[in-house]
């Protein structure tokens, strides 16, 4: 007589959003600010793919209102467009944006922070004590803080492109005067855009270089999955939105179980199988160590930056 042996496996309950392991933002659980709760009036000198997507999130979640915003962009007919777009408040002059605001947020090219800074100081703009958050990649809170040439609050903010679709990752430091309600502040800037976290200065670069340059990594890994599946047989389209879910749903995962990658790449690897097959030629071709080696190359451009 033939005796069969049954394993009984109990699936471990994902934890919640909110482990604290991978908390959505910093401030669960201890009360989030609010724009209007602070009553900030945010200047936001350049209305490029990033200073759009903090004013349409802040709407969009109604967490401003459009008299809370205002911005500003290089030529006129551009800031007819962005006012149209996004019904608030948009012109050219930084110095009169930046004198009515008391969060300045500088969505510029790095090379143009210190000089906009310097003007704003020169023509009094800063005068009233208002709090700047940069988003520019590697310029260091020291440095906007010299520019301006008074103790005022800077807080360094890095996101990235997914915060036009709600999907982003910020992380805020603080510089020198900054308190914990300017924190509160650049988060609550953020927070409709996505995951929001805090961070020592010391690590903004490499923030840089795997948050702010990942979704680039990502894209190209994308492309090749897709371009896996197309050379199998499949159609284009159907290829990469199999990619695309797939890449999203186990990213989703490790954020919502708190579980480490390892562990849960054990449980799609089965023994003998085709996907430890295609793990080991991964292996052969060091993506692992391609993929951390980008990061660190980012990280260190992103450190000449400043």
């Amino acid at each position: 007589m033939e005796v069969g042996l049954v394993v009984l496996c109990c699936r471990e309950r994902p934890r919640s959003r909110t482990d604290e392991r991978f908390p959505r933002n910093p401030s669960e659980g201890r009360g989030w600010a609010t724009i209007r709760g602070m009553g900030q009036k945010i200047a936001i000198l350049g209305l490029g793919t990033m200073g759009r997507a903090i004013a349409q999130g802040l709407l969009r979640a109604g967490e401003a209102t459009p008299a809370d915003l205002m911005g500003t962009v290089k030529h006129g007919r551009r800031a007819e467009e962005r006012s149209a777009e996004l019904g608030i408040a948009v012109g050219t002059d930084n110095v009169a944006c930046a004198r009515e605001a008391t969060t300045i947020v500088l969505a510029l090219k790095p090379y143009h922070v210190g000089e906009v800074i310097q003007e704003l100081a020169a023509a009094g703009a800063l005068d009233h004590g208002p709090r700047i958050v940069s988003l520019a990649a590697g310029v260091r809170t020291s440095t906007m803080e010299a520019s301006a040439g008074r103790d005022l609050p800077v807080v360094r903010a890095m996101p990235n492109t997914p915060a036009r679709i709600g999907e982003g990752m910020t992380v805020v430091s603080a510089g020198a005067h900054a308190t914990d309600e300017d924190l509160d502040a650049a988060e609550a800037l953020f927070r409709p855009l996505g995951r929001v976290t805090r961070l020592d200065e010391e690590h903004m670069d490499t923030v840089t270089g795997l948050s702010g340059s990942g979704p680039a990594f990502v894209y190209v890994m994308l492309e090749a999955l897709a371009e896996g599946g197309v050379m199998m047989g499949l159609p284009r389209k159907v290829a990469l939105e199999l990619a695309a879910q797939t890449v999203q749903g186990a990213a989703r995962l490790v954020l919502e179980t708190g579980r480490h990658p390892a562990e849960l790449k054990d449980e799609v690897t089965t023994p003998a199988g085709c996907t430890i097959a295609a793990l080991m030629m991964l292996e052969d071709g060091k993506l692992r160590s391609v993929l951390a080696r980008g990061v660190q190359e980012a990280a260190r451009a992103a450190k000449e930056l400043g």
